[in-house]
């Protein structure tokens, strides 16, 4: 580490190459990381789930499981000790040893970029990834992407950290590290990099400057994942490369449009659901550490029920753990599941999300939403193609377009969604009626968002506070802002202390400019300055103005913006400065005043504030 600071010291802070280097290493770190924790998620699975209750989850086409059970014999009431066990141990290491390692992640690290200077503790990564892969490998109903963006920004805070960067360099990292998380373990790099600068924000507004870092770290950390994965599985989409679906007719954007809706309704009952859980289980009268057991055991008992209700198809246990592989179902041949069973995943889906990481269990919300999504997708596209045979042929296109529009609503990251979506699925022939579908649920979801550390814009965020003052601030000259009529008492360099103590008693200035006989300003004192001497009159008659004042003037002109007044005001820490006219040096023309400065700066505010408001 102490080798790559003294490299990195080497290129000049704004070098795209250095950004480069520092990209690529978290790009491989987060590659190793998101490799360990897939690995460590199969092991659970494969020791906790497969050995007790004799199940193994589906995978989807993408993603083959690495290990096998040898028992065939299925418990299905073994899955709830499983998971309540499971939830326990989560809980323990959690709240042991990273109390913000709890729930999905995404709101730690969006936190830690806004509030905390993109500093998130170097333990953190490690137990995100030991209780995610607790929580998921054992059931609990959640995502990979919450706790791989916590561990693959943990890891670029920490690279920052050591090398000594500053708090907006190690932001970036943050973030470039949370893109190269998402990139990888979803086989999306681009998909990575966009929802690294989208998500920050509830609004319409994007992280630019994490852009480039975070599509170098995704593409490293992608091409380091792969080689975990079978060779012919290495490069195709989490749910294969069959998906090909078409838009042909804008009469379909009518279904299209009611499967929109739909997905408003659901992505509120999501965000009520697991906001509500979550402030119910923060408010038990018990040891957190206990509380994803008991999020877990309810998740699980649910679980059973959908399982014995649809008579123990085994694809109801969706509802459980990531649920890809009966979603892979759901996008291939969804008319085999039946629009009974597709609405059954989806509405319980969000009671096991809300029960296991509402409680404090450690996973993700978009896997979840993925399953909400394009379940509900699906019922609709069976619906309509049942309906209106000739206008809605393909079902699971609806399944598509619905898991892009739900999460979309609710994350409020529509353009990363999009391009995530297609990626997992290698479906690019539904542009227009996603664009469609995202659009509604994002203008109408606005209230309703599961990660609530978001802040509207940049300008919102403290992270770019001092970025809009410049901004708003260079727009402005001294010239606009100080008074052109002040009545300044100036002093002569040689009148004496006796008359300046006098002199300050007739007037409430404060600053004194001291000028000599050709009236050019020479100096500047203080009223604080000259009360030091008077306590001792003796010098009074001695002393003059030339001996109090200090002919080190720091003075701006009327050209200057006012962005160079402030950073002169906060460097000498004064309150007024004297405005020297620039053709006539030592000529003065008046005096800023900090207020006056800091007032125009409100004002322009307010001014940039209506206009947006207004467009």
């Amino acid at each position: 580490m102490k080798i790559l600071r003294q490299i990195m010291h080497t290129f000049d802070l704004h070098v795209s190459g250095r950004w480069f280097v520092l990209s690529m290493i978290v790009g491989v770190a987060v590659g190793i990381g998101a490799i360990a924790f897939y690995i460590l998620g199969q092991l659970v699975v494969r020791y906790t789930l497969g050995e007790f209750a004799g199940y193994i989850p589906p995978s989807p086409t993408g993603e083959r499981g690495l290990f096998e059970v040898s028992t065939t014999v299925f418990r299905p009431w073994m899955i709830v000790v499983v998971m309540t066990i499971g939830g326990l141990v989560s809980g323990m290491i959690v709240y042991r040893w990273a109390p913000e390692a709890d729930g999905a992640g995404g709101n730690t690290v969006i936190d830690a970029f806004h509030n905390k200077r993109g500093i998130i503790r170097p333990r953190v990564p490690l137990i995100k990834m030991v209780a995610s892969a607790i929580t998921l490998g054992t059931g609990g109903s959640g995502g990979q992407e919450g706790p791989i963006a916590l561990i693959g920004a943990g890891m670029g805070s920490y690279l920052g950290t050591r090398l000594g960067l500053s708090h907006r360099d190690r932001r970036i990292l943050l973030a470039a590290g949370m893109g190269a998380g998402v990139g990888a373990i979803f086989r999306a790099p681009l998909a990575g990099a966009i929802f690294a600068g989208e998500i920050l924000y509830s609004d319409s507004d994007l992280e630019a400057d994490v852009i480039v870092p975070a599509a170098t770290s995704s593409i490293v950390a992608y091409s380091v994942f792969s080689q975990v994965l079978p060779s012919e599985t290495r490069f195709m989409p989490l749910f294969g490369r069959q998906l090909q679906h078409s838009f042909t007719s804008p009469v379909e954007l009518i279904p299209y449009t009611v499967l929109a809706l739909l997905m408003i309704f659901a992505g509120i009952a999501y965000v009520t659901t697991f906001e509500k859980t979550g402030n119910w289980f923060r408010r038990l009268p018990i040891w957190p550490h206990v509380r994803p057991a008991i999020g877990a055991a309810l998740a699980g008992l649910l679980g059973i029920a959908v399982l014995y209700l649809f008579s123990g198809d085994k694809r109801a246990l969706a509802v459980l753990g990531t649920g890809y592989g009966t979603l892979q179902g759901v996008l291939t041949e969804s008319a085999s599941l039946g629009i009974p069973l597709l609405v059954a995943i989806a509405l319980t889906k969000i009671a096991t999300t809300s029960l296991s990481i509402g409680s404090g269990g450690s996973g993700g919300v978009f896997g979840p939403s993925m399953i909400i999504g394009g379940c509900l997708g699906a019922s609709i596209g069976l619906f309509f193609h049942d309906l209106w045979p000739t206008v809605v042929v393909e079902p699971e296109a609806y399944a598509v377009v619905g898991m892009a529009g739900f999460f979309a609503g609710v994350a409020r990251a529509p353009i990363s969604t999009i391009i995530m979506v297609r990626a997992l699925t290698g479906d690019f022939g539904l542009l227009v009626p996603t664009m469609l579908v995202t659009t509604l649920t994002f203008v109408a979801c606005s209230r309703w968002r599961l990660y609530r550390e978001q802040v509207p814009t940049r300008m919102d965020s403290k992270a770019h506070r001092g970025d809009f003052i410049i901004d708003v601030l260079e727009g402005l000259k001294v010239s606009d802002v100080y008074p052109k009529d002040q009545s300044i008492v100036m002093i002569p360099e040689a009148m004496t202390l006796d008359e300046i103590v006098h002199r300050l008693a007739e007037h409430n200035q404060h600053y004194f400019p001291v000028v000599d006989q050709q009236h050019r300003m020479v100096g500047i004192f203080s009223d604080d300055d000259v009360r030091s001497y008077l306590f001792n009159d003796s010098i009074w008659s001695l002393a003059v103005a030339s001996d109090v004042m200090s002919s080190r003037v720091v003075s701006v002109s009327p050209n200057d913006d006012l962005n160079s007044a402030l950073k002169r005001f906060t460097s000498t820490n004064l309150d007024e400065l004297p405005v020297i006219d620039p053709e006539n040096p030592g000529t003065l023309l008046g005096m800023l005043r900090r207020k006056e400065a800091i007032a125009a700066y409100n004002q322009r505010l307010m001014e940039h504030k209506q206009a947006a408001a207004d467009g």
